[in-house]
């Protein structure tokens, strides 16, 4: 009880004096709370306070059946286990809503006095930090127990979350294991991490297997001269007749509303139901050419490439006209025919994954594999059977012909290793044996696998700085940093965002009509998230003009955290308000900061250890 009084002390106060003693929390727990006083959550909050109705609940799992299809077993085979030990098991989708509760009934009830019940929506924006909600936005397995939450309504409960992600490396749901404070134990991290493992094997196999379906059902619907394509559940494209194929080289990956970048749309849609368990698997959709290409505005001219650029490079995204992305475009061409080791620095958001599937299609393994792995995403405990595969009996729960890994999975083309800075010292030795050797030995197996790939790595780190700090392998990092790629940020290719606007609205087929002031805004703002944080903002953009002819510039200026470029404090200024001693200090400290980071907003709020909306809200202040 003692870790718990002190804990409670920390969190008192937090919410009462706004001082936070990081060193005894998590570091999740920490940023959580940050996140939690700056969306103004309500500390005090004793019950969840949004609960689907029945309809809407209804609704809402019928949106998530897959998920809840695959997670069904696995809870079945917890809930005799969990209800011994007076614990729930709970499924959550990726929205943060309770799909099902399970385990024991006592517990359960204890939990109805908080609303945490099935449909309750439990997300850090509802209820602050929590091992739901926190897990959503931070994507790794948590345990919040007591006063950690943010919220009294959780105080006297422990919680487990492990995030489920798909075979894309995104979040389909929430694995949760909660119990009161009581009966807490460390295994509930492990058991919930664990069981979502499983479920993503089994998620894998199942949509493995209906890809499979899906293309021998739909084999004799592309022998045709017609254009016709066949989309995945998730609205990827699977197969294209000879027409696309010609059309779009590049149509691999793309999903089915991207066509009408292409001059193509749908003109029937007919959906693929599975032979072995009636569900979805697909679509079969017949293509023609867009009724009135004319009609579509033409936001910017397409930037004039040279011939070498558009005859023998493919890049599915947009070049634009800079310098910078140019210098990054002659460096993907220089090293894509080779099989140098490739190395992408850049900030996230600024397209490092294009980049590597630019340099691996425009190579000779084009034809094999390209394959992503996100090491920041891996459990460290589960890493090694993900990269190199397990054996039959290779541990408790293992696939009966075990499992192959992602470096054997890549065999004949591309492995991309993205946030790579990440990965454990307990796993860069294995890695780089596998780098030096070729072979791959899988987890509790004896043969050695040899294996062909080329291997493309990414990181926003310094990866010479970690191997300073003693965090990174010098040995593997010369390994992996033969030819370092620069994917530049957004604000060093400001000239290109006209461009990367046109294109991605193109890409969707959005008709928005856009003035020159409203780029002339969007040159001006800092990007701190880069080209991810500008298809945001274009698709809250398209939202809120949905149907009404309103001003593009006066609803961007209604974005919550969109702020033009501040001009930088000076410690020297006169505020015409009154600061107190502590305020100087830190008007002080952030002017450093800025300086130091050569304006650059988000590198100095994390110089200074405080969020980003904390950082700009003094700026606004210090400013007046």
């Amino acid at each position: 009880m003692l870790e718990t009084a002190l804990s409670l002390n920390i969190w008192e106060r937090f919410v009462n004096e706004g001082v936070l003693d990081a060193s005894r929390l998590n570091k999740r727990i920490v940023e959580s709370w940050y996140r939690s006083r700056d969306a103004r959550v309500n500390p005090h909050l004793d019950k969840g306070r949004l609960v689907l109705t029945n309809d809407r609940f209804h609704s809402q799992k019928k949106k998530n059946v897959l998920l809840r299809d695959m997670a069904h077993p696995h809870l079945e085979r917890m809930n005799g286990f969990i209800d011994d030990l007076g614990m729930i098991a709970l499924l959550i989708d990726p929205e943060g809503y309770v799909l099902s509760m399970t385990g024991n009934l006592q517990v359960r009830q204890e939990a109805g006095k908080i609303n945490f019940v099935e449909g309750v929506r439990w997300t850090e924006g509802e209820v602050g930090t929590n091992a739901i909600g926190t897990a959503l936005l931070a994507g790794e397995p948590l345990m919040v127990t007591g006063s950690e939450h943010y919220s009294i309504a959780s105080h006297r409960w422990s919680c487990s979350a492990a995030p489920i992600r798909g075979d894309d490396g995104q979040i389909i749901g929430v694995l949760d294991v909660s119990c009161p404070v009581d009966r807490a134990h460390p295994y509930m991290l492990g058991m919930v991490t664990s069981v979502a493992y499983a479920i993503e094997r089994d998620l894998s196999i199942r949509l493995h297997k209906d890809e499979m379906e899906l293309v021998r059902q739909t084999a004799d619907r592309l022998e045709t001269d017609q254009p016709v394509v066949v989309c995945s559940s998730k609205h990827a494209l699977v197969c294209a007749s000879k027409a696309v194929r010609r059309h779009i080289p590049a149509w691999a990956g793309l999903k089915a509303d991207e066509l009408a970048g292409f001059g193509l749309e749908a003109r029937m849609t007919v959906p693929v139901l599975s032979d072995s368990h009636g569900g979805l698997i697909g679509t079969c959709v017949y293509l023609q050419e867009t009724r009135s290409a004319a009609s579509k505005p033409v936001f910017f001219p397409q930037p004039v490439l040279a011939a070498e650029d558009s005859e023998f490079f493919a890049f599915q995204g947009e070049i634009g006209t800079s310098a910078a992305f140019r210098q990054t475009l002659d460096d993907m061409k220089r090293v894509a025919p080779t099989d140098a080791s490739v190395c992408i620095l850049g900030e996230t958001g600024t397209g490092k994954e294009l980049i590597a599937q630019a340099i691996h299609e425009n190579s000779s393994r084009r034809t094999g594999p390209f394959l992503t792995v996100n090491c920041g995403a891996i459990p460290k405990e589960l890493m090694e059977s993900e990269l190199f595969g397990y054996a039959e009996g290779a541990f408790t729960g293992a696939r009966r012909n075990g499992y192959k890994g992602k470096f054997e999975q890549a065999n004949g083309g591309t492995i991309f290793l993205d946030e790579i800075g990440e990965i454990p010292l307990s796993m860069q030795a294995a890695l780089l044996r596998v780098l030096q050797e070729r072979k791959v030995t899988p987890v509790g197996g004896t043969q050695e696998v040899p294996l062909n790939f080329r291997i493309i790595t990414a990181t926003h780190r310094d990866l010479r700085q970690l191997v300073q700090e003693g965090k990174f392998r010098e040995d593997l990092y010369y390994r992996l940093h033969v030819y370092p790629v620069k994917a530049p940020p957004l604000r060093e290719r400001r000239e290109d965002i006209p461009h990367l606007v046109r294109f991605y609205c193109s890409r969707k087929a959005w008709a928005i009509s856009l003035p020159q002031r409203f780029f002339d805004q969007l040159m001006q703002y800092e990007w701190p998230g880069n080209i991810r944080e500008l298809m945001n903002v274009l698709e809250r953009l398209h939202i809120m003009t949905q149907g009404a002819a309103a001003d593009p510039c006066e609803a961007l200026s209604r974005f919550d955290g969109f702020r033009l470029q501040p001009a930088l404090p000076t410690a020297t200024s006169s505020p015409t308000m009154s600061l107190t001693l502590r305020e100087q200090i830190q008007m002080e400290q952030m002017t450093e900061a800025l300086q130091r980071t050569k304006g650059n907003v988000t590198a100095a709020a994390q110089m200074l250890g405080v969020p980003r909306s904390t950082f700009y809200k003094r700026l606004q202040k210090f400013n007046k």
